[in-house]
């Protein structure tokens, strides 16, 4: 069910392309780091590589790490290979971060030293966005975890200061801890979990279970899961709502596999299930939002449509929750 094909129909030269119309890819809408960082994750998730995912691989790898300026990434590159912006938003830092991280299970002895180098200059990441530190969180764990004692020491002291300013529940009956819900929301709560675990603190693994679980709650419509859309979610909208974004499904999908590996409860697999298979009908419209002739991700579910464009944040969602649905079937850790 997982292909490749559209991924790589949609790298070029320098990397994965972010925009497509259609099937085919915007190239004079240039590349992100955003979209190579995730490139990296769903990259390094399928190991061990073919040579022809290698390249694919090493070329997300040298993307993101070319884009390191003091205290954060370049994100947007132009389709002839020139940095647009002097320093990106926090959220791309975050997600070079988690790239990186997960790159460490790809990558041997012999050519991590240079991402290395780079990886411990991002842990200057200073932000109080919680979902730019909840990929950082991310990324350190997996690098905690692909590195073991030849972890740079400086990597868990970083851990603990990007879970800090991931907030658990807030009180009362909106638990959430922002006034609405906006994009990538279960990161949240995975990276609590992830942190928790990480560092053997089972007060921030309870509240990550605490917080995922409102989520879910929140999200859950009649036929699976009724994502936030692309204007957010507030304590008085109704569902279901549209724009409904592929990233929601992902994030959800890994967050309730960390949860039901932690806890042991298997209440969380069948909802691993169904975040994941909201790409193959399960969800307010009762329609595909991925073709798995090609491994194409659609870039939203409206009313009665999906958008038929497939750019690369759509399609690595949708590779990237599928990915967590098969370790899950099959009994083994998130990845």
């Amino acid at each position: 069910m997982i292909r490749f094909d559209h991924l790589r129909a949609l790298t070029g030269p320098h990397g994965l392309y972010e925009h497509a119309r259609h099937d085919a890819p915007r190239q004079h809408h240039g590349y992100t780091t955003d979209d190579n960082a995730r490139a990296l994750v769903v990259m390094a998730r399928s190991a061990p590589l073919t040579e022809a995912d290698q390249e694919l691989f090493h070329r997300y790898l040298e993307f993101v790490a070319s884009g390191r300026v003091p205290g954060g990434w370049h994100n947007r590159m132009s389709d002839r290979g020139v940095w647009l912006d002097r320093r990106g938003a926090d959220d791309a830092h975050g997600r070079a971060m988690w790239g990186l991280g997960e790159a460490f299970r790809v990558l041997d002895a012999g050519d991590r030293q240079g991402v290395l180098e780079t990886f411990v200059a991002g842990l200057d990441l200073e932000t109080p966005s919680p979902r730019a530190n909840s990929y950082a969180v991310l990324g350190a764990v997996a690098a905690l975890a692909a590195l073991g004692e030849a972890a740079p020491p400086a990597v868990e002291p970083a851990l603990r200061r990007f879970i800090s300013r991931v907030p658990g529940p807030a009180g009362g009956s909106w638990r959430w801890p922002e006034a609405r819900l906006a994009y990538a929301n279960a990161r949240m709560p995975e990276a609590l979990l992830a942190a928790g675990e990480a560092l053997g603190d089972g007060a921030v693994v309870a509240s990550g279970v605490e917080l995922l679980g409102w989520l879910v709650a929140l999200e859950r419509g009649e036929a699976g899961f009724s994502f936030t859309p692309v204007g957010g979610r507030g304590p008085d909208d109704t569902k279901p709502a549209f724009d409904q974004q592929p990233i929601e499904a992902w994030a959800m999908a890994d967050a309730c596999a960390r949860a039901a590996w932690l806890t042991g409860d298997e209440s969380w697999r069948p909802l691993v299930e169904d975040a994941a298979e909201w790409f193959l009908g399960r969800n307010d419209a009762g329609l595909a939002l991925y073709d798995a002739d090609t491994g194409a991700g659609f870039d939203g579910l409206h009313r009665n449509t999906v958008n038929r464009n497939r750019g690369a944040e759509s399609t690595l969602a949708a590779l990237g929750a599928l990915q967590t649905l098969e370790r899950c079937l099959a009994g083994l850790p998130p990845a």
